[in-house]
């Protein structure tokens, strides 16, 4: 195993255990982060936003928390996973089941320089929002607007953070 494949089981090892502070010593300083919801630049943003959803998911439904990763794969520059989390979704409080396919490259140090996780949209925004994710999901329109949403949550709260 190289370690960059340790540092992805180090950081979904992390996950698992709602760990931020060492999912986020996994990253370089400018990393980039990229999914359906966010788009963040530099280990603050993607740093303050694995932080803010584990305290989500700690204060308001570690109960329903499920982490599974498989399929770590990794090379010298760049890695991929699979990853499952079963979760309460916090603004609605319906249970998730979010299948991710994830997508790596790396620094010469081993820290993760960009992550790029992608899913089904219209399949999560089904089970999360119910029957506004199915009507509205497949959108971009919608995209749009979760991905403004997600920004001034994570603006929020990055604001509340020394």
């Amino acid at each position: 195993m190289n370690h960059n494949e340790q540092t992805l089981i180090r950081f979904y090892s992390a996950f698992a255990a709602l760990d931020a502070d060492t999912m986020v010593n996994c990253y370089a300083e400018d990393a980039i982060f990229e999914d359906p919801a966010f788009s963040l630049n530099g280990r603050r943003e993607v740093g303050g936003m694995w932080h803010m959803l584990c305290d989500a998911t700690k204060s308001k439904g570690r109960e329903d928390w499920r982490l599974e990763f498989r399929d770590i794969r990794a090379d010298d520059t760049a890695g991929r996973a699979h990853w499952e989390a079963h979760y309460r979704f916090s603004v609605t409080k319906r249970v998730v089941h979010n299948i991710i396919d994830a997508e790596f490259t790396f620094t010469p140090e081993g820290l993760i320089a960009t992550h790029k996780d992608s899913f089904d949209f219209w399949r999560w925004s089904r089970q999360a929002i119910c029957l506004g994710g199915l009507v509205l999901g497949w959108t971009p329109f919608f995209r749009r607007q979760m991905r403004k949403q997600t920004r001034l949550a994570l603006t929020k709260y990055l604001a509340n953070k020394p």
